[in-house]
Protein backbone atom coordinates (compact mmCIF):
# COMPACT_ATOMS: atom_id res chain seq x y z
CA UNK A 1 0.00 0.00 0.00
CA UNK A 2 1.41 3.91 -1.12
CA UNK A 3 2.13 5.62 1.77
CA UNK A 4 2.54 9.66 1.62
CA UNK A 5 6.31 9.44 1.46
CA UNK A 6 5.61 7.17 -1.29
CA UNK A 7 4.18 10.37 -2.94
CA UNK A 8 6.34 12.57 -2.00
CA UNK A 9 9.37 10.50 -3.41
CA UNK A 10 7.28 10.18 -6.98
CA UNK A 11 6.22 13.79 -7.15
CA UNK A 12 9.55 14.97 -5.82
CA UNK A 13 8.55 17.10 -2.96
CA UNK A 14 8.86 17.11 0.80
CA UNK A 15 6.00 14.99 2.69
CA UNK A 16 5.04 18.68 4.24
CA UNK A 17 4.03 19.95 1.07
CA UNK A 18 2.00 16.63 0.59
CA UNK A 19 -0.22 16.74 3.82
CA UNK A 20 -0.54 20.63 2.84
CA UNK A 21 -2.21 19.72 -0.32
CA UNK A 22 -4.19 17.04 1.18
CA UNK A 23 -5.33 19.60 3.94
CA UNK A 24 -5.68 22.58 1.84
CA UNK A 25 -3.66 24.22 4.34
CA UNK A 26 -1.01 26.66 3.78
CA UNK A 27 0.41 28.24 0.57
CA UNK A 28 1.00 25.49 -2.72
CA UNK A 29 1.14 26.14 -6.06
CA UNK A 30 -1.08 24.92 -8.32
CA UNK A 31 1.20 23.15 -10.47
CA UNK A 32 2.77 21.65 -7.19
CA UNK A 33 -0.66 20.57 -6.54
CA UNK A 34 -1.24 18.81 -9.76
CA UNK A 35 2.50 17.32 -9.31
CA UNK A 36 0.58 15.80 -5.58
CA UNK A 37 -2.03 14.68 -7.20
CA UNK A 38 -0.38 12.60 -10.27
CA UNK A 39 1.28 10.80 -7.88
CA UNK A 40 -1.58 9.80 -6.19
CA UNK A 41 -3.26 8.94 -9.30
CA UNK A 42 -0.29 6.75 -10.29
CA UNK A 43 0.33 5.14 -6.96
CA UNK A 44 -3.48 4.69 -5.98
CA UNK A 45 -2.96 6.15 -2.77
CA UNK A 46 -5.76 6.90 -0.75
CA UNK A 47 -5.24 9.26 2.31
CA UNK A 48 -6.46 7.90 5.45
CA UNK A 49 -9.01 11.04 6.08
CA UNK A 50 -10.59 9.81 9.82
CA UNK A 51 -6.87 8.54 10.92
CA UNK A 52 -5.88 12.19 10.19
CA UNK A 53 -8.86 13.58 11.98
CA UNK A 54 -8.31 11.45 15.48
CA UNK A 55 -4.87 12.80 15.21
CA UNK A 56 -5.45 16.11 14.30
CA UNK A 57 -9.00 17.19 15.53
CA UNK A 58 -10.15 18.04 12.67
CA UNK A 59 -11.33 16.78 9.32
CA UNK A 60 -11.23 19.34 6.89
CA UNK A 61 -14.79 18.92 6.72
CA UNK A 62 -18.10 20.99 7.51
CA UNK A 63 -20.71 19.51 8.88
CA UNK A 64 -24.46 21.01 7.68
CA UNK A 65 -28.07 19.82 9.56
CA UNK A 66 -31.37 20.20 7.57
CA UNK A 67 -34.60 19.87 8.46
CA UNK A 68 -35.73 17.30 5.81
CA UNK A 69 -34.15 16.29 2.30
CA UNK A 70 -37.83 17.16 0.69
CA UNK A 71 -38.42 19.50 -1.68
CA UNK A 72 -36.86 21.74 -4.32
CA UNK A 73 -35.99 24.04 -1.20
CA UNK A 74 -33.35 22.22 0.72
CA UNK A 75 -31.87 20.73 -3.02
CA UNK A 76 -31.18 24.11 -3.62
CA UNK A 77 -29.83 24.46 -0.47
CA UNK A 78 -27.59 21.43 -0.28
CA UNK A 79 -26.60 21.99 -3.91
CA UNK A 80 -24.89 25.71 -2.91
CA UNK A 81 -23.46 24.82 0.35
CA UNK A 82 -21.33 21.58 -1.84
CA UNK A 83 -20.45 24.25 -3.76
CA UNK A 84 -19.78 26.58 -1.16
CA UNK A 85 -17.52 23.96 1.17
CA UNK A 86 -15.54 22.90 -2.27
CA UNK A 87 -14.33 26.89 -2.48
CA UNK A 88 -12.84 26.53 1.09
CA UNK A 89 -11.02 23.22 0.09
CA UNK A 90 -13.48 21.32 2.43
CA UNK A 91 -16.05 18.71 2.43
CA UNK A 92 -20.05 18.89 3.02
CA UNK A 93 -21.15 16.07 5.62
CA UNK A 94 -24.88 16.24 5.66
CA UNK A 95 -27.08 14.73 7.69
CA UNK A 96 -31.30 15.03 8.51
CA UNK A 97 -32.67 16.52 11.49
CA UNK A 98 -35.76 14.98 10.52
CA UNK A 99 -37.41 18.00 11.73
CA UNK A 100 -37.61 17.88 14.91
CA UNK A 101 -35.13 19.26 18.20
CA UNK A 102 -34.62 16.22 19.63
CA UNK A 103 -33.41 14.79 16.42
CA UNK A 104 -31.71 18.07 15.37
CA UNK A 105 -29.31 18.18 18.59
CA UNK A 106 -28.07 14.48 18.05
CA UNK A 107 -27.25 15.22 14.53
CA UNK A 108 -25.43 18.38 15.43
CA UNK A 109 -23.36 15.97 18.57
CA UNK A 110 -22.89 13.11 15.74
CA UNK A 111 -20.92 15.84 13.59
CA UNK A 112 -19.16 17.34 16.73
CA UNK A 113 -17.89 13.92 17.91
CA UNK A 114 -16.89 13.37 13.47
CA UNK A 115 -14.15 16.11 14.48
CA UNK A 116 -16.19 18.74 12.08
CA UNK A 117 -14.06 22.27 11.77
CA UNK A 118 -17.46 23.90 11.60
CA UNK A 119 -21.59 23.04 11.93
CA UNK A 120 -23.81 24.60 10.37
CA UNK A 121 -27.73 24.06 11.76
CA UNK A 122 -30.80 24.61 9.69
CA UNK A 123 -33.63 24.26 12.24
CA UNK A 124 -37.31 24.97 12.10
CA UNK A 125 -38.67 24.24 15.46
CA UNK A 126 -35.72 24.17 18.29
CA UNK A 127 -36.12 26.59 20.92
CA UNK A 128 -33.86 29.59 21.29
CA UNK A 129 -32.99 28.39 24.80
CA UNK A 130 -32.09 24.83 23.37
CA UNK A 131 -29.88 26.75 20.64
CA UNK A 132 -28.01 28.74 22.99
CA UNK A 133 -26.82 25.79 24.71
CA UNK A 134 -25.78 24.11 21.66
CA UNK A 135 -24.02 26.88 20.46
CA UNK A 136 -22.33 26.97 24.68
CA UNK A 137 -21.50 23.68 24.78
CA UNK A 138 -20.21 22.23 21.31
CA UNK A 139 -16.64 22.83 20.78
CA UNK A 140 -16.63 23.44 17.10
CA UNK A 141 -18.28 26.90 15.93
CA UNK A 142 -21.92 26.59 14.99
CA UNK A 143 -23.89 28.53 12.53
CA UNK A 144 -27.80 28.23 12.88
CA UNK A 145 -29.61 29.10 9.56
CA UNK A 146 -33.42 29.85 9.35
CA UNK A 147 -33.34 31.67 12.57
CA UNK A 148 -32.90 34.72 14.64
CA UNK A 149 -30.89 33.67 17.62
CA UNK A 150 -31.29 37.55 19.41
CA UNK A 151 -28.42 36.48 22.01
CA UNK A 152 -26.03 35.22 19.36
CA UNK A 153 -26.49 37.34 16.05
CA UNK A 154 -23.10 36.69 14.63
CA UNK A 155 -24.35 32.73 15.00
CA UNK A 156 -26.72 33.13 12.92
CA UNK A 157 -28.48 33.11 9.36
CA UNK A 158 -31.79 34.27 8.66
CA UNK A 159 -34.64 35.87 6.02
CA UNK A 160 -36.81 38.43 7.60
CA UNK A 161 -39.94 36.38 6.70
CA UNK A 162 -42.78 38.86 7.81
CA UNK A 163 -41.53 41.90 6.15
CA UNK A 164 -41.39 39.92 2.96
CA UNK A 165 -44.87 38.33 3.54
CA UNK A 166 -45.88 42.54 4.16
CA UNK A 167 -44.70 43.24 1.07
CA UNK A 168 -46.54 40.64 -0.78
CA UNK A 169 -49.99 41.29 0.91
CA UNK A 170 -49.67 45.19 0.64
CA UNK A 171 -48.82 44.55 -3.29
CA UNK A 172 -52.14 42.70 -3.19
CA UNK A 173 -54.09 45.81 -1.45
CA UNK A 174 -52.28 48.36 -3.88
CA UNK A 175 -53.70 46.33 -6.67
CA UNK A 176 -57.26 47.04 -5.69
CA UNK A 177 -58.13 44.02 -3.42
CA UNK A 178 -59.60 44.00 0.30
CA UNK A 179 -60.70 40.81 0.16
CA UNK A 180 -57.78 38.80 0.59
CA UNK A 181 -57.69 35.06 1.91
CA UNK A 182 -54.41 33.74 3.69
CA UNK A 183 -53.47 30.08 3.88
CA UNK A 184 -50.47 29.59 6.01
CA UNK A 185 -47.42 27.05 6.65
CA UNK A 186 -47.51 25.24 10.04
CA UNK A 187 -47.98 27.89 12.26
CA UNK A 188 -46.48 26.35 15.46
CA UNK A 189 -43.58 27.07 13.48
CA UNK A 190 -41.66 30.09 13.72
CA UNK A 191 -42.06 31.15 9.76
CA UNK A 192 -45.66 30.45 10.24
CA UNK A 193 -46.26 33.02 12.38
CA UNK A 194 -44.40 35.40 11.07
CA UNK A 195 -45.53 35.25 7.51
CA UNK A 196 -49.40 35.30 9.21
CA UNK A 197 -47.95 38.42 11.26
CA UNK A 198 -47.16 40.02 7.82
CA UNK A 199 -50.56 39.66 6.09
CA UNK A 200 -52.44 40.75 9.24
CA UNK A 201 -49.86 43.90 9.38
CA UNK A 202 -50.70 44.82 5.80
CA UNK A 203 -54.23 44.48 6.53
CA UNK A 204 -53.75 46.88 9.54
CA UNK A 205 -52.26 49.53 8.27
CA UNK A 206 -54.57 49.34 4.88
CA UNK A 207 -58.10 50.02 7.64
CA UNK A 208 -58.80 46.46 6.72
CA UNK A 209 -60.54 44.39 9.17
CA UNK A 210 -58.93 40.89 9.96
CA UNK A 211 -61.78 37.76 8.94
CA UNK A 212 -60.69 34.41 10.81
CA UNK A 213 -62.96 32.97 8.03
CA UNK A 214 -60.58 34.20 5.41
CA UNK A 215 -57.47 32.02 7.21
CA UNK A 216 -57.00 28.56 6.58
CA UNK A 217 -53.68 26.92 8.39
CA UNK A 218 -52.12 24.46 6.51
CA UNK A 219 -49.02 22.15 6.14
CA UNK A 220 -47.17 23.48 3.25
CA UNK A 221 -48.33 20.65 0.89
CA UNK A 222 -49.84 21.06 -2.48
CA UNK A 223 -52.92 18.41 -1.38
CA UNK A 224 -53.84 20.60 1.88
CA UNK A 225 -53.53 24.14 -0.28
CA UNK A 226 -56.05 22.16 -2.94
CA UNK A 227 -57.95 21.17 0.46
CA UNK A 228 -58.27 24.27 1.93
CA UNK A 229 -58.90 26.44 -0.60
CA UNK A 230 -62.02 24.05 -1.46
CA UNK A 231 -62.90 24.77 1.97
CA UNK A 232 -63.11 28.32 1.45
CA UNK A 233 -65.27 28.18 -1.60
CA UNK A 234 -67.76 25.56 0.30
CA UNK A 235 -67.76 27.78 2.83
CA UNK A 236 -68.76 30.96 0.45
CA UNK A 237 -66.20 32.59 2.07
CA UNK A 238 -66.02 35.95 -0.06
CA UNK A 239 -62.29 36.30 -1.35
CA UNK A 240 -61.19 38.46 -4.54
CA UNK A 241 -57.21 37.55 -3.83
CA UNK A 242 -55.93 34.25 -1.87
CA UNK A 243 -52.15 34.94 -0.36
CA UNK A 244 -50.66 31.16 0.28
CA UNK A 245 -47.72 31.22 2.12
CA UNK A 246 -45.65 28.53 0.44
CA UNK A 247 -45.94 28.06 -3.40
CA UNK A 248 -46.94 24.53 -3.11
CA UNK A 249 -49.92 25.37 -1.39
CA UNK A 250 -50.55 27.94 -3.90
CA UNK A 251 -50.63 25.10 -6.94
CA UNK A 252 -53.06 23.36 -5.00
CA UNK A 253 -55.42 25.88 -4.62
CA UNK A 254 -54.68 26.34 -8.26
CA UNK A 255 -56.72 23.21 -9.17
CA UNK A 256 -59.47 23.78 -6.65
CA UNK A 257 -60.09 27.36 -8.18
CA UNK A 258 -59.97 25.65 -12.12
CA UNK A 259 -62.52 22.87 -11.12
CA UNK A 260 -64.36 25.29 -9.27
CA UNK A 261 -64.58 27.40 -12.18
CA UNK A 262 -62.83 30.31 -11.48
CA UNK A 263 -60.34 31.97 -13.82
CA UNK A 264 -56.77 33.12 -12.31
CA UNK A 265 -56.25 36.07 -11.72
CA UNK A 266 -59.78 37.66 -13.58
CA UNK A 267 -61.81 35.60 -10.94
CA UNK A 268 -59.39 35.64 -7.96
CA UNK A 269 -55.59 36.67 -7.81
CA UNK A 270 -53.32 34.05 -6.40
CA UNK A 271 -50.13 34.81 -4.58
CA UNK A 272 -47.34 32.06 -3.41
CA UNK A 273 -44.09 32.21 -1.55
CA UNK A 274 -41.06 30.86 -2.07
CA UNK A 275 -40.35 30.94 -6.05
CA UNK A 276 -40.27 27.28 -6.19
CA UNK A 277 -38.89 26.31 -10.30
CA UNK A 278 -42.15 25.21 -11.38
CA UNK A 279 -44.17 28.42 -10.33
CA UNK A 280 -43.23 30.15 -13.31
CA UNK A 281 -44.47 26.83 -15.40
CA UNK A 282 -48.24 27.39 -13.76
CA UNK A 283 -50.24 28.48 -16.27
CA UNK A 284 -50.66 31.46 -15.76
CA UNK A 285 -47.40 31.72 -14.03
CA UNK A 286 -47.48 32.47 -10.45
CA UNK A 287 -46.49 35.83 -8.13
CA UNK A 288 -44.53 34.88 -5.41
CA UNK A 289 -41.77 35.87 -3.13
CA UNK A 290 -37.76 34.73 -3.82
CA UNK A 291 -36.27 33.87 -0.70
CA UNK A 292 -32.28 33.78 -1.54
CA UNK A 293 -31.78 30.83 0.26
CA UNK A 294 -28.55 30.65 -2.09
CA UNK A 295 -26.76 33.56 -0.32
CA UNK A 296 -28.08 32.81 2.78
CA UNK A 297 -26.20 29.15 2.87
CA UNK A 298 -23.53 30.67 1.04
CA UNK A 299 -23.33 33.54 3.97
CA UNK A 300 -23.45 30.81 6.51
CA UNK A 301 -20.42 28.53 5.36
CA UNK A 302 -18.34 31.63 4.84
CA UNK A 303 -19.03 32.49 8.22
CA UNK A 304 -18.80 29.05 9.85
CA UNK A 305 -15.43 28.96 8.29
CA UNK A 306 -14.40 32.31 9.92
CA UNK A 307 -15.25 31.06 12.94
CA UNK A 308 -12.96 27.78 12.54
CA UNK A 309 -10.01 29.95 11.30
CA UNK A 310 -10.35 31.94 14.68
CA UNK A 311 -10.99 34.79 12.21
CA UNK A 312 -13.13 37.53 13.68
CA UNK A 313 -17.19 37.73 12.58
CA UNK A 314 -19.46 40.42 12.89
CA UNK A 315 -23.10 40.23 13.34
CA UNK A 316 -25.10 39.60 9.62
CA UNK A 317 -27.84 41.57 8.32
CA UNK A 318 -31.04 39.63 7.26
CA UNK A 319 -31.83 38.93 4.28
CA UNK A 320 -34.82 40.53 2.43
CA UNK A 321 -37.43 39.01 0.29
CA UNK A 322 -38.23 40.30 -3.61
CA UNK A 323 -41.46 40.11 -5.07
CA UNK A 324 -41.28 38.12 -8.44
CA UNK A 325 -44.69 39.38 -10.20
CA UNK A 326 -45.40 37.22 -12.90
CA UNK A 327 -49.30 36.87 -14.27
CA UNK A 328 -51.63 35.47 -11.92
CA UNK A 329 -52.52 38.45 -10.48
CA UNK A 330 -55.09 41.31 -11.57
CA UNK A 331 -56.31 44.35 -10.33
CA UNK A 332 -58.52 44.07 -8.01
CA UNK A 333 -62.84 46.22 -7.60
CA UNK A 334 -60.81 48.63 -5.70
CA UNK A 335 -58.24 49.19 -8.08
CA UNK A 336 -61.07 49.85 -10.89
CA UNK A 337 -62.76 51.85 -8.94
CA UNK A 338 -60.05 54.51 -8.40
CA UNK A 339 -59.52 54.45 -11.91
CA UNK A 340 -62.84 55.16 -13.03
CA UNK A 341 -62.77 58.05 -11.05
CA UNK A 342 -59.38 59.03 -12.34
CA UNK A 343 -60.69 58.94 -16.11
CA UNK A 344 -63.73 60.75 -15.23
CA UNK A 345 -62.42 63.29 -13.26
Amino acid sequence: MATMLDVSLRAGVSKATVSRVLNGTGQVKESTRQQVFKAMEELGYRPNFLARSLANRTSNSIGLVVSTFDGFYFGRLLQQASRQTETHGKQLIVTDGHDTPEREQEAVQMLADRQCDAIVLYTRYMSEKAIMALINSVKMPLIVINRDVSQARDRCVFFEQQDAAYKAVDYLIRQGHREIACMTVPIHTPTGKARLMGYRKALEEHGIAWEESRVKYGDAGMTRGYELCRELLTENVKFTALFACNDDMALGSSKALHQAGLRIPQDVSLFGFDDAPCAKWLEPALSTVYLPIDNMITTAIDQAIRLANDQPIEAIPPFTGTLVIRDSVAPGPEYDQKSSSASNS
